[in-house]
């Protein structure tokens, strides 16, 4: 049988607590940058490049500014989302912005965002039809390089009574092609 005596003096106690306290904050300092690594080079979805991508209103502005960043990373990739026609006098007859109000400010005038898309059947839906659309992502020509949708599937759908504003673009979405 050991007896294990142990005499500890004030500054001794005070040096084990200190020890104690520094192993713990050591280790909470370790796993938290562990979970903050890991979780920041994780897809957060379970999209396959070959799926449709289906953009809410949440996500909507992130993404078209992210697709007009770095157009070529979405040449080819499936959407599926839901706007209303709107047209310039400059379009095409097959064009149309499939369009979304975005409000900057409670107080301002909503902005217009929007994909262009391409659809040779576009005369069939007027300005301010709400339509849901699923297309591809390709390189059209507007005034310059933009992203086209060409459309494979639009259906007439009814105005959304809520989430009727997209919101504005933040830093929270990481563009990159294998998510999208």
């Amino acid at each position: 049988m050991f007896i294990y005596n142990v005499k500890m003096d004030r500054k001794s106690i005070v040096k084990t607590v200190f020890i104690i306290i520094a192993i713990i904050i050591t280790l909470f300092f370790i796993i938290s940058t562990y979970k903050i690594v890991t979780e920041s080079f994780k897809v957060r979805d379970k999209i396959k490049a070959s799926d449709v991508q289906y953009l809410t209103t949440k996500s909507y502005t992130n993404v078209l500014k992210s697709v007009h960043d770095d157009l070529d990373s979405y040449v080819g990739k499936k959407i599926s989302f839901t706007g209303y026609v709107y047209r310039l006098s400059d379009f095409k007859p097959t064009e149309f912005v499939l369009a979304r109000d975005m409000l900057v400010t409670p107080k301002a005038n909503p902005l217009i965002v929007g994909f262009l898309c391409d659809y040779s059947k576009a005369n069939d839906f007027a300005n301010d039809t709400w339509v849901e659309i699923t297309g591809e992502v390709t390189k059209g020509d507007y005034h310059g390089s933009i992203p086209l949708i060409k459309v494979t599937a639009i259906k007439q759908v009814d105005k959304p009574t809520d989430d009727l504003y997209v919101a504005i673009p933040d830093d929270s979405y990481i563009p990159t092609s294998a998510m999208f």
